[in-house]
């Protein structure tokens, strides 16, 4: 169900949840105070619930009413906001974002998107807008309307049309005190950006699952097609759907093999841009398996954020 920013905002604030566009991925939208629409995310992605969410604002003047910005927090927040990047900070007590948004932790993830959809529908709203992708919990995100319907059918309203301009989540980074600056997903704003602005490296969250997830993203298994992955393969076995990067083909390809390929210039962006529809049309094939051609190439940052999305997906549920 297409709709209109203000039939969006109404439906918001009347508790619902709303598929909306960013710049980085389709999201599901709902009224970040309000427990029941949180709930109704929750139940609709099957999400487990101690997977804390992104929270939505239209500035950093609102997002300073939700959290408390150190020095570091708020000059990213100033060079990179708005845009692909969030920001998980302390908790700001008077907020009105619930505890089930931020999975009961004393820390909230913002973020300040910059798709003009997004900030025109924020603008409308008096509350900040929680927002996962717009995906059953686990899958391959969504990037276009037609991913929503294929996960959710067509009851679900969305707003927007065509697809996400970056085509992959967020860069998260953690701010929380008494520890340094920490990229907890990498993400369309590479981390060697983030350290030229800071003057200084940002610490990495190693595990591949935390023990306490502070933003989406850290599952071990993430954006996983329903078929199984293999990476960095050097031959097709039969059966399989191929993604390919770059202008070769591996041995045991043909003309019958499902194919997709990143970027035939071999251009991460593009890669990157493409990554997740190129998934969804792959697995709609049905193959034994989806198998991945390596990747390479500059610049390094989004390399990393490529072969951490690859590796959730290829990671066994």
């Amino acid at each position: 169900m297409a709709l209109s920013t203000p039939q969006a905002a109404t439906l918001l604030q009347q508790g619902q949840v709303v598929a909306i566009p960013t710049e980085t991925v389709y999201g599901l939208a709902a009224n970040a105070t309000n427990p029941a629409a949180i709930a109704q995310i929750y139940a609709l992605k099957g999400r487990p619930s101690h997977n804390p969410l992104i929270s939505h604002v239209v500035s950093l003047q609102e997002a300073e009413k939700h959290g408390v910005f150190n020095q570091i927090a708020r000059k990213l927040a100033q060079l990179f906001w708005p845009g692909p990047l969030t920001l998980v900070v302390p908790f700001n007590p008077a907020s009105g974002i619930c505890a089930d948004a931020r999975a009961g932790l004393p820390s909230v993830a913002l973020r300040v998107p910059s798709h003009p959809t997004a900030q025109a529908l924020l603008r409308e709203l008096p509350f900040p807008l929680a927002a996962p992708s717009a995906n059953r919990s686990g899958h391959v995100s969504a990037t276009r309307p037609e991913h929503i319907v294929a996960d959710f059918g067509d009851t679900l309203p969305i707003l927007g049309e065509g697809p996400s301009p970056l085509g992959i989540e967020s860069t998260v980074i953690s701010c929380l005190p008494n520890s340094p600056p920490t990229l907890l997903r990498p993400g369309p704003l590479l981390a060697e950006e983030i350290e030229r602005a800071l003057g200084q490296p940002l610490a990495h969250s190693h595990a591949s699952q935390p023990a306490t997830l502070h933003s989406p993203g850290q599952l071990a298994s993430h954006y996983a097609p329903k078929a199984p992955v293999r990476l960095n393969i050097t031959q097709l076995h039969a059966g399989e759907a191929l993604l390919a990067f770059g202008p070769g083909l591996p041995p045991g390809h043909s003309a019958q093999t499902p194919t997709q390929n990143l970027s035939p210039s071999g251009n991460l962006l593009e890669a990157s841009q493409n990554l997740y529809s190129m998934l969804r049309a792959l697995d709609a094939q049905n193959p034994t398996a989806i198998a991945i051609m390596p990747l390479y190439g500059q610049p390094a940052g989004m390399l990393q954020t490529l072969h951490n999305r690859l590796t959730r997906a290829a990671t066994p549920k």
